[in-house]
This record gives structure tokens, sequence and C-alpha cells, in this order.
């Protein structure tokens, strides 16, 4: 693919080269240079990728995308040479490019929050596929395309990663992904450019503070509530205590759920089920989506994940009783 094409939706400087240099694949991890390669480089907190200009060189890179000026002045002038203000912004939207922008073919919904993610993002892909949906998941545990399953070493993959798995699941006739969205992965703009269709907000609690995480609460919260910023609808969990600070600067149609007050979604009627083949815990919904549900994981925190869940699914017009044994 010719630069240009790689490079239609960043703002950067050419500092010497040709927007007609062939790019064959984009790397940002300088084990995996290779020629007609671009390399980025990224700037982490454990390394700079610009320590690895010599080795992109030496490798064959035919491109090297990088965040200083001054370090243009090592890399030969056969070398196309991109100067951008942030190399892991425009990784995520060059990613995309190269793959012919996938998610854009897909259906996306994103989670975030401190705790409830994972389980909520299986119940969403269990709802969908009982309803005869082909669904890819991107999370904790890893990502699931089809049948395969492909391990992952963060929460929410580099952009690169992500786009790639975007393309295996257009590939394999996804027409959903369900995918959990760390407030590492928004800080970092793995997720930048991703067209989430709808967000969902869990919950919020101190997590992921320190070194090489976030700073502050405050920080955490910031980038978490990102989310609500690049989707085109966002459901909310009305309980949190955090709500309002969630939903604040939110660009998205905000829905809510919720155990405890009038809100789009809510369950009351709340009660635990042991029986001989089945241990869970049985409610009702009301609002948006009016339905008796069982869950078959204790805990009243999974009503919460299961409304959330049902309150996403019902967006998509899926014959309810389906919903409810997929949950069941």
């Amino acid at each position: 693919m010719k630069l240009s094409k790689i490079c239609e939706e960043i703002e950067y400087t050419l500092l010497q080269g040709s927007l007609e240099t062939e790019v064959r694949d984009i790397i940002y991890d300088s084990r995996k240079i290779a020629p007609e390669t671009m390399f980025v480089c990224m700037v982490g907190a454990v390394t700079d990728g610009h320590k690895y200009i010599p080795d992109a060189v030496e490798k064959g890179a035919s491109v090297i995308v990088v965040e200083r000026d001054e370090e243009a002045a090592q890399i030969p002038d056969t070398i196309t040479v991109l100067k951008v203000e942030s190399a892991r912004y425009a990784l995520a939207l060059m990613s995309a490019a190269l793959f012919d922008y996938p998610a854009e073919k897909l259906i996306t919904i994103g989670l975030t929050g401190t705790k409830g993610k994972t389980t909520t993002t299986y119940m969403i892909k269990n709802v969908l596929e009982a309803a005869g949906k082909k669904v890819g998941l991107i999370g904790t545990i890893g990502a699931m395309i089809g049948d395969e399953k492909i391990p992952s070493k963060n929460t929410t993959p580099e952009s690169y990663e992500l786009h790639r798995m975007f393309a295996s699941m257009v590939e394999a006739g996804c027409e959903l992904c369900v995918m959990e969205v760390s407030s590492q992965g928004l800080m970092m703009h793995r997720t930048a450019g991703i067209p989430f269709e709808i967000g969902i907000f869990t919950n919020l609690a101190p997590d992921h503070i320190g070194p090489n995480e976030h700073a502050s609460f405050e920080e955490y919260l910031y980038y978490k509530k990102q989310l609500l910023k690049n989707c085109r609808t966002a459901l909310v969990n009305r309980d949190d205590p955090h709500f309002d600070a969630i939903v604040e600067g939110a660009t998205a149609e905000i829905l809510t759920f919720s155990l405890e007050q009038a809100a789009d979604f809510t369950a009351d009627d709340i009660h635990y089920v042991r029986e001989h083949d089945f241990v869970g815990v049985e409610f009702q919904t009301h609002g948006r989506y009016e339905h008796d549900l069982r869950v078959g994981i204790p805990g009243k925190f999974n009503v919460d994940n299961a409304l959330a869940a049902a309150g996403v699914c019902s967006f998509f017009d899926l014959p309810k009783e389906k919903v409810c044994h997929a949950l069941e």
C-alpha cells in the first residue's frame, strides 16, 4: 500500500522521502522490522522507540515515523521520514487504513468500568449469538473470532493488533464486536478512530493508580469517561456514586440502568434461586425492556451486569425468549 493512503487520516510533516513509498506492514516493535515496513517510534513509560532507529535503518524499513525533528538527522535520505505529534495516535489511524477500516464494517460495542467488564462482554456475546448473530470479542482473557481464541497481553490490545483482529472478524463473517475498553487503552490512543456504536460504563472505583498507570483517581476517571465521547449511544450505571462526573461532558446519547432509582432500564423483585440444575438470580426488568430474567451466576452485582447486557441487546430487537435463555 502506498504511504499516502496509509496516512490519509493523520496530520504529519514529510521530513524527507516520498508519499509514493510502498509500505508492506506497520511495525512498532523493533524486533519485527523487515524490508518495506514502516517503523513507528512510540514513546512509552519504559522505552523510547527512537532508540531503535539504527535497527530500523539496518533492517531495511522504508518509512520511519518520529515525534522529534532531530531524530531525522541520523536517517539516510533513502528512507522516507514522517513527523507526527503523537506516534501512538498516528499508529491507530494508520493501522485502520492499512486494514481498510475494518471497524467501520462492524457494529462495535465497547465496555469500560472498574468491575464487570469481562462478565458483561460475555453475557452480551452469548445473547447476541443465541439470537443468530455472529460476534467477535476482545477483552482481558484474549480475543475470540469464531472458534479461534487469540491470547492478548492487555485488556485492550495495541491499536495495530485491534485493527488486525477487526479485519479477521470481518473476514470470518462477524456482524458485531464486543470489547473491553480499559483506561490505559483510552489514554494510549489504542481505540482512536474506532466508531463505537454503543458504549457501556459499568461502575467506577479507585484502581490502576500508581507508577506506569494513572497518577490520580481524577486522571483515571478522565480517561475512563472518554469512551462516552467516542460512541453514539452510552449506557451508564445510574447507581454509581460518580455518575454525575462520569456523564459530564459526554457527547453520546446517555441512557441509564439502575437497581435503586428511576432509569431507562431497571430491575426489581430480585431473589436468589438454588435448584438442582440451576444456581443464580431471578429478577424483573422494566423501562425500555420489560421481561422476567434469570441469570446463572449468583450475586447482586451480576444483576447489574445482566441488566446492562439486556439493555444493549434491546437495541437489536432480539426475541425475548432467546435473551432470557442465553442469560440463564
